[in-house]
């Protein structure tokens, strides 16, 4: 073997380790698909080829190309392939070994043919059919199997008219290009099987953690669908800030893996909340537990009316005249006025959406007092039990405070569940994410209390997000939901009081990034005109 052959061989072994090195650092399928390819023909000095992917039996063509045809089809081209795909057996169920790739890949074996037009084993008609269009001439084949390392044929590689360096004529493959495609086949075949691994458990991890969001939603009816729509707004946030060119957001960017690392911790926020009692998450007022024990409160007053009614049929029996005194009529009436008021009264107390201040909680107090006879078992009992007047007495939503610790507890369990999890590097961040949605600027938030310059930009766009869904979710029962600019108005005050992200809230009013989100997500009444300057002059900012 002469010097220059030498040469030129570690010159393509040098090669061949170069492309390998290429394909265990890509990541992308289209581009991996095509150092492949690309390469194989540098190491053959190969004119022409073909990659193919197996499926079920079937080869698909997932990359052509023809040097001097100029033909490039699939992979990062952008050019779709048309050609059909190949089956592995024929209709009868017998293998296919009339065509050169099938019978590599039943076979498991490399196949070097020098002379397709002088080859009488396999049907190179099509291939003949194709010379004639374009005026090519299809010579020398090289096809070999792609086989992964537990020996699984996932595909072929099949190169076409090798070139002589010296001459450029068409020359067969020799055996030092066999051994040099057999080694990239098989490098090939452990690259495209650790990626399709990895895509595999990438999508594993995050349908599992829809899995979680979405049975955490099924858990209550009256915040179903939060944890789908915290994710969308999250997405729409982050995506004006990538195209912010202002003096906030301007020098920022988030990378594809940052997106995604934010597009999992928006699915996750609210994963402790597994541990929340149902009862808890979907009391909607103030007597509800297993049910809304403000019937059992109506019951008393149905209770203090019969007395009422009882006393007055008593006294027109011992009367002389067919019609009670009149004084008793007057105080019966008066009596059943004043128990459908205190009923009134209860019922809006039990509602979230009043305000019950310290007047209100002083006739509470006060209409605890009150006694109901219960005749028939010689048993006296409160109008309101010590439990219903201190559940009535909350003064905003409908949770004691008790109940909001018991709620606010689920960030507590969010980080105890997602702290351990051995997320890969590139996510390993979604704790701190998921468990900062409820932190503030000002450091007064939970569970850590945490300021903003120590909260990641993802915490704080997430935070954003999952009080955005809120003031605008139209499934809650106990409260109806937020227009746009209502929820924009109640957000601008929170910003103002140092709970959210300033530089965040003003980007997203004036980016408008809530209108794609409100179409798909929101009802028609609630998506009105937001008047930005009036939003924004809450928080102090300029017009324009």
């Amino acid at each position: 073997m002469s010097m220059l052959t030498n040469d030129r061989l570690l010159h393509r072994i040098e090669h061949l380790n170069a492309i390998g090195i290429a394909l265990s650092a890509e990541t992308d399928t289209p581009r991996l698909l095509e150092i492949i390819l690309l390469g194989a023909k540098e190491l053959t000095n190969a004119d022409g080829g073909s990659l193919y992917i197996l499926t079920d039996r079937t080869l698909s063509f997932e990359l052509i190309h023809t040097t001097s045809l100029d033909i490039h089809m699939g992979g990062t081209s952008g050019k779709p392939i048309t050609f059909p795909t190949i089956p592995l057996d024929h209709v009868d169920g017998s293998p296919n070994l009339n065509n050169v790739v099938t019978t590599a890949i039943i076979e498991q074996r490399l196949i070097n043919i020098p002379n397709a037009y002088q080859n009488v084993q396999f049907d190179f008609s099509g291939t003949r059919a194709f010379d004639q269009k374009t005026g090519y001439h299809s010579e020398s084949f090289l096809t070999v199997p792609m086989q992964d390392h537990e020996g699984r044929i996932i595909g072929a590689l099949q190169l076409i008219n090798a070139k002589d360096p010296a001459t450029g004529e068409t020359v067969p493959f020799s055996a030092t290009d066999e051994g040099l495609i057999a080694s990239l086949s098989s490098q090939a075949a452990i690259a495209i099987t650790r990626k399709r691994l990895i895509e595999g458990l990438e999508q594993l991890l995050l349908s599992l953690t829809r899995l979680i969001a979405n049975a955490i939603d099924d858990k209550s009816p009256h915040t179903g669908g939060h944890c789908r729509r915290v994710p969308a707004i999250t997405k729409a946030i982050a995506k004006a800030v990538n195209a912010d060119s202002g003096k906030a957001f301007g020098q920022t960017s988030l990378t594809p893996k940052q997106l995604e690392e934010l597009e999992m911790a928006a699915w996750l926020h609210d994963c402790g909340k597994i541990t929340t009692p149902e009862y808890i998450v979907d009391k909607h007022t103030k007597l509800e537990t297993i049910f809304d024990r403000i019937h059992l409160v109506d019951s008393r007053l149905e209770i203090l009316r019969r007395d009422a009614e009882i006393a007055l049929l008593k006294a027109q029996l011992n009367g002389s005249s067919s019609s009670p005194p009149p004084a008793v009529l007057a105080d019966y009436q008066a009596t059943i006025g004043r128990l459908a008021e205190i009923g009134t009264f209860l019922h809006q107390c039990n509602t979230g959406s009043m305000f019950v201040g310290e007047a209100e909680r002083q006739r509470l107090a006060e209409l605890a007092q009150m006694t109901v006879d219960y005749q028939d078992t010689s048993r006296q009992l409160a109008l309101l039990d010590n439990d219903e007047l201190y559940n009535l007495s909350v003064a905003r939503g409908t949770l004691t405070s008790e109940q909001r610790e018991i709620i606010n507890s689920h960030i507590a369990a969010t980080l105890h569940m997602l702290e351990p999890l051995p997320f890969p590097e590139h996510l390993r961040r979604i704790p701190e994410i998921a468990g900062g949605h409820h932190e503030r600027m000002d450091g007064k938030g939970y569970p850590r209390g945490i300021p903003a310059g120590e909260l990641p930009l993802q915490a704080r766009i997430l935070a954003i997000a999952d009080i955005f869904e809120a003031l605008t979710a139209s499934d809650r029962v106990y409260r109806k939901p937020n227009t746009l600019s209502d929820a924009l108005t109640v957000m601008a005050r929170m910003c103002k009081e140092g709970h959210i992200d300033q530089n965040l809230f003003t980007l997203l009013v004036r980016s408008q990034a809530y209108l794609e989100y409100a179409a798909d997500w929101l009802k028609p009444e609630q998506i009105d005109t937001v008047d930005q300057d009036a939003v924004l002059s809450i928080i102090g900012e300029q017009p324009g």
